[in-house]
């Protein structure tokens, strides 16, 4: 089967290129959406009508009734400026597949042509998810308020790692990547003249004290076994050099993987700014967003996969990222992998403007989509 992988991975490595050259932001993934829909239709692929503004669902029924699932596979880009001597580098300014999902596409795209050249192999329906906007952690709630995946028992879908070889599929029971969450904090003091602090309340001040403050959360409040990242990543205040502003606002991101912590966090994190802010008679508002869950695949499911997989199955490393998958699992069950896509010691990882993943993986990507897509579906049809 593998040579069939290789040889559906040169149908669509073309295709491949054209994508990486043709990147599209979050939402905005008009031209992307045209072109997949262009493809499948000369192909003789149903397409399934939907509500979505950006992205779009195909269909392969088998010979034989079954269960339902869906392959899934994200189609925007990132706002990152190429600086890769690729032949077929992206000719959108300040545009990039800087996280590869040029290589999602054509993956699941060439699982479609294999799918559709065997269908006696399928014992039930394969949806192709071609879903929008990952990277703004929108995209998936999109597709779930639009009742996409109605009917659906599991999902399948992987993110191409650069930090494993492409032959390689990275896959576990339970975790795989972190929820994501984003905070702010406003804090509210009084001006004044920088030759006059005691006119004045300095939320510059709070805003230090904050920011050294809130490194305890996880040093201080988390199980020591549990992988928790607290990180500020902006702040703002002031913009003459002899006036003390009225207002400082820091921002960051936490990362983890036991949604319990992240409940621990955001109150330790509110109360940390409340307290701080009230000592100095200041005022300060918080604002926490959730961005996307903790992907967590289903055991019975997982060892499915695996146990399908006719490939090299490693040990993931946990990554810290974010990942909208995770959104679809809440639903329903779902199997998320890592798919080796360079290697290189050196390579750079995702959202570099430097990143490069290697059409080699397109074989181990179409081989997962469609022998985890099978085992699936063995397993549920029991």
């Amino acid at each position: 089967m593998k040579e069939d992988y290789k040889k559906y991975a040169d149908e669509v490595v073309q295709l491949r290129h054209y994508f990486h050259q043709h990147p599209e932001l979050s939402n905005q993934e008009i031209e992307t959406t045209e072109k997949i829909k262009e493809i499948l239709t000369g192909w003789g692929i149903k397409i399934i009508p939907t509500e979505l503004e950006t992205g779009l669902v195909a269909e392969i029924k088998g010979e034989s009734k079954g269960a339902t699932i869906a392959l899934r596979a994200d189609i925007d880009a990132l706002p990152v400026e190429k600086r890769t001597d690729l032949a077929f580098k992206s000719e959108s300014e300040g545009i990039m597949h800087a996280c590869g999902h040029d290589l999602h596409i054509t993956s699941l795209l060439g699982a479609i042509r294999y799918f559709n050249g065997h269908k006696n192999l399928i014992k039930g329906t394969v949806r192709f998810l071609f879903q929008p906007a990952e990277e703004t952690g929108s995209g998936a709630n999109q597709v779930l308020a639009k009742d996409v995946l109605h009917g659906v028992q599991a999902i399948l879908g992987f993110h191409n790692n650069p930090n494993f070889k492409t032959n390689e599929i990275a896959l576990q029971k339970g975790p795989m990547m972190a929820g994501c969450y984003k905070f702010e904090i406003k804090i509210s003091g009084r001006g004044s003249h920088g030759a006059k602090p005691e006119k004045g309340s300095d939320p510059i001040v709070t805003l230090g004290e904050m920011i050294s403050s809130l490194q305890t959360i996880v040093s201080r409040n988390i199980n020591p076994q549990d992988a928790v990242v607290v990180s500020v990543t902006r702040v703002s205040a002031g913009s003459v050099w002899n006036i003390i502003p009225g207002e400082a606002v820091l921002g960051g991101t936490v990362r983890l993987f036991k949604l319990e912590n992240a409940e621990l966090v955001k109150q330790r994190l509110t109360k940390i700014a409340e307290n701080i802010a009230a000592a100095h008679d200041q005022e300060v508002s918080v604002d926490w967003e959730e961005r996307t869950l903790p992907i967590a695949n289903d055991a019975a499911l997982t060892n499915a996969v695996i146990d399908n997989l006719d490939f090299k199955v490693v040990q993931p490393i946990l990554s810290m990222a974010g990942e909208d998958f995770a959104t679809y699992q809440k639903q329903v069950p779902g199997v998320f992998a890592f798919v080796g896509s360079n290697g290189a010691f050196d390579t750079a990882d995702w959202h570099d403007p430097k990143f490069i993943d290697l059409d080699e993986t397109l074989p181990t990507g179409i081989g997962y989509f469609v022998e985890g897509a099978l085992g699936m579906l063995n397993y549920l049809n029991t």
